[in-house]
Parts: C-alpha cells; structure tokens; sequence
C-alpha cells in the first residue's frame, strides 16, 4: 500500500489514562526553544542502561542495522503497532541523544511520566482528545505548538529525534495515514539549521519488525533505509520566527510533499500486507522456498527479507491465488498451534525433540530462581497482571514486561541489596560495593534464568508440533505443503 490517500485514518479510542489532562503538570513540563535539549543529560545516561536491562529480558534475539552516518538532526519515523516498546527499540538502536513526543498522558501519568519529564520528552494533545472535550482547541493549540518549537530547535541543532507518525498505536498490517507535525517540524527545523548553516535535517524511516510483538521473549529486527534529506522551505523570515519563539507553519504543498515521501519510503519497511494472515503466509512461503534450495532461514531477519521478496514477487499477478491461498490456509494451521514456518523441514513437519535443551533449560531455571523470584518475581507478575488487563489494547502487554525490567534496577533492586548487603554484613563503607555486586547478580541471574525459559520454550515448541502432527489437520497441512511447494514457480 504505497498511496497513502488509501490508508485508513481511524481515530484511536481513547484510553482512561489519554483521558486525563493533567494541565498543571503539563504547564510546567521542561521545554526549550533555544536548541539546547530539555532533558536531563545525566538522567539520558540512566534510561539507556535501563532500556537496556528491559530490552533484554522482554526479547529473546534482537538485530539491528547500523543506522545511515549522518550530520544533521535526523527524525526517526516507524510504524507504531507495539506501544511503549516501538519507540524503546528505536531509541536504543540510534547514536544519539533523542527528543521525543508523545500523548499528553504519558508526560504527566505516575511514574512513567516523572522519568518522561527527564527525557525532555514533549507532550501532544491530539484530535480525538479535542474532540472528546477532554482540552479545549485553545489549549491543545498552545501545548502543541510548544512542542512543535521545542522538536523543531532541538532538531536544527543536531540531536535525533524519535516520532511515530501515524500518531497513534494499530494492529494492523499496513500503515495508516500519516500526522503532517513531523513533517512541519522537520521542514522548519531545516530552515533554522538554514539560518545557522549548520546541517540540513532527515527524516530516517525505521523497520521495526517483530515476531509477535505482544509475545514474550519474541524476536525483533530493526532496519534503516536511507534517510529523507529535508530541504528548507521557501518561505521569507521563517527562520527568523521560529528562532523568536512563534510557530510559523510551513508551506503546506512541501508538508504534503514530504508526507508523502516518508509513506512510500515508510510502507516496504512494514508488512505492508492486506492482512496478518497474508503476511504469515508470505513467511510460510518464504521458509518453504528455502527448503526447496535445501537451505533455511538463519534469522528473524532472514524471515523478513524472505517474505519482503515473496510480497515483491507476487505483488500484481493475477494467478498468485494459486500460491496465496494454500499458503494462507496452511499458516492458519501453524499459527492455531502457536507455530510458524521454521517448524518445516524437507517436506513435512520437524520431528526432533531437544531433549537436552529441556533439561538443561530446566535446571537453569531451577539453579537461578532462588535469586530471580525475590529480586524480579514481583514486579514480573505485576507486568503480567496489569499488561493482560489494560485498556490500552494487546500491544501494551511488551509495554508492561519491558517497564518491569527496566524499573528493577532503580527502584527495587536498590533497597532489597541494600538489605541483604547489611544482614550478610555490618553497614560499613563495604556496604555500598556489596549492594552493587548484589545488584549485577540479579541482572546476570536473571539472564540466566531466561536462557533456560528460552531453551524449554524450545522444547515445549516441539511439543507442539508433535501434536499438530498426530492431529485430525496433519493430513491436512501435508496436502497444503505440496500445493505450495508444486507453485513456487510463480515467485
């Protein structure tokens, strides 16, 4: 779907929490229009080391590319289908300090909001929220344009900054119509780096890809294109208001323009298909072709390219039902089954069970719980209560196991090593350096603890596949298998 005249543009349902406008907090939110950043530079040191911690418990591999070298401020733009964790992945697969924005909500809600702050991230009150009577137009206007001047300074001196342009979270395959904010502030923060002659800015779509973004230690790949070099706009003392502190919109044939451009650069970076079951199917297609070659798919990464060539290939013919559809049934098959296209090998289902892995997997998991549970076990099932329970839709659950790891080191880690270390010890100046080895064992335990979940998941997913196999849909999925296999030739 490269045109985006066809995208749906549904406004989100609103949450409780995008439902509560926190005007006092949001007066008083750090912005700055000077180009020097909001945040906090030593705090910006400490959520890198917490995304990291909450990254690595919530994903089992991650791959990313190397972002494109470039000068200038760049805005990071993705696809926005997995809440919190989106931008999270973003931020920690960049070189730079970032600004970002972000629902109104998220600055000034409990906790979260008080760390937001610190990142200098800029609140938005959106359409839905005007026209919900949640804000005025009045105030919506001044809180946005606020924003749009601080992203816009920040931009035009170089830091990067991390948008999801649809404005809003989706579970759908494709993307929707894109927001013109980062479009405006990219035009108008070229020309104040104009003005300065400093860098141009660019815009830099983002692949975030997923397994199953709302699973647990699933995979993620995360690629970069070439950026969208942003040239200024002709526009007489743009730069000169905008330097003054007054939001001055750019010409908007050069917003639509650029809208444009980042939705056909944007779109061949999601799944891009009609629906997930196609997209499955795509990566059905794609494991079955390589096994045809007698090779398989190393990586998640693999898988993605495979079923981005598969949708290339395909894409306008008109007997493509022929692969499509076999393809499409047969995914169904594995997906009911919590499986997927690396269950195939040769022509039929895999039929090795690791045993091995199950045992090891366990013990690993045994050996460790007894220092997982008391640091983590807490706030692990605080993340899965409230993730399966929110308002907030599915792709929140990751949301709520990522900000689970991420808090443990600083707010309950911290207190329960600090008790440990005084009962183990008598409080001396011994006691601040046995805290922090208490605290790395907890993080290197769970580390450890979540290979061995990862080695029995490994098990357990072969567990399924022997039931699928001895299943009443065995026969089947072998019929669907050579369907697809005998037109392959249409790729």
């Amino acid at each position: 779907m490269s045109d985006m005249q066809g995208a749906p543009d549904i406004d989100p349902r609103l949450s409780s929490g995008a439902s509560k406008l926190r005007k006092g907090k949001l007066d008083k939110l750090p912005w700055d229009h000077s180009g020097r950043h909001p945040g906090n530079p030593l705090f910006w040191k400490l959520i890198l080391v917490m995304l990291s911690v909450g990254l690595s418990y919530i994903f089992r591999r991650r791959q990313k590319d190397s972002i494109p070298v470039f000068e200038g401020g760049r805005i990071l733009a993705a696809t926005h289908i997995n809440g919190l964790v989106d931008p999270a992945m973003m931020i920690s697969s960049q070189d730079r300090r970032v600004i970002s924005m972000g629902r109104h909500d998220l600055m000034t809600m409990p906790l979260i909001g008080w760390f937001s702050r610190r990142m200098g991230s800029q609140p938005v009150i959106r359409r839905p929220e005007i026209a919900s009577g949640v804000s005025d137009q009045e105030y919506a206007k001044k809180i946005n344009d606020r924003t749009l001047l601080t992203m816009t300074n920040c931009i035009a001196s170089g830091f990067n900054a991390v948008v999801m342009p649809e404005g809003k979270s989706h579970q759908d395959s494709h993307l929707h119509r894109l927001k013109t904010g980062p479009m405006r502030f990219a035009l108008n923060a070229s020309a104040i780096a104009k003005k300065k002659r400093t860098s141009s800015p660019a815009i830099q779509p983002v692949g975030l890809h997923f397994r199953c973004h709302h699973w647990f230690r699933t995979d993620v790949f995360v690629e970069f294109p070439d950026p969208i070099i942003v040239d200024p706009p002709d526009k007489p003392d743009l730069a000169q208001k905008l330097t003054s502190g007054v939001w001055e919109e750019p010409p908007s044939e050069q917003v639509n323009q650029l809208r444009n451009q980042l939705f056909e650069s944007l779109s061949p970076l999601t799944p891009d298909a009609p629906d997930w079951e196609t997209y499955r199917a795509w990566h059905l297609i794609g494991h079955i072709r390589a096994n045809n070659h007698n090779s398989t798919l190393e990586s998640f990464r693999d898988e993605v390219l495979s079923a981005r060539d598969v949708r290339n290939s395909l894409s306008g013919r008109k007997d493509k039902d022929k692969l499509i559809q076999p393809s499409i049934e047969a995914a169904e098959i594995l997906h009911s089954h919590d499986l997927d296209g690396r269950c195939i090998r040769g022509t039929g289902l895999s039929s090795e069970k690791p045993w091995t892995k199950a045992i090891i997997g366990l013990s690993l998991m045994a050996v460790t719980a007894p220092i997982t549970i008391p640091s983590t076990g807490i706030q692990a099932f605080i993340a899965w209560y409230f993730g399966d329970r929110t308002d907030e839709g599915i792709d929140a659950r990751t949301s709520f196991h990522m900000l689970a790891g991420m808090f443990s080191p600083v707010l309950f880690w911290p207190p329960l090593s600090v008790a440990i270390a005084i009962v183990a010890h008598p409080l001396s100046m011994a006691t601040p350096l046995i805290s922090v080895a208490l605290m790395i064992s907890f993080h290197c335990a769970n580390l450890i603890f979540l290979l061995g979940y990862d080695l029995w998941t490994d098990f357990t997913y072969s567990v399924r596949i022997a039931r699928l196999d001895s299943s009443d849909k065995a026969e089947r999925l072998s019929y669907l298998l050579s369907e697809i296999r005998s037109n392959l030739n249409l790729l």
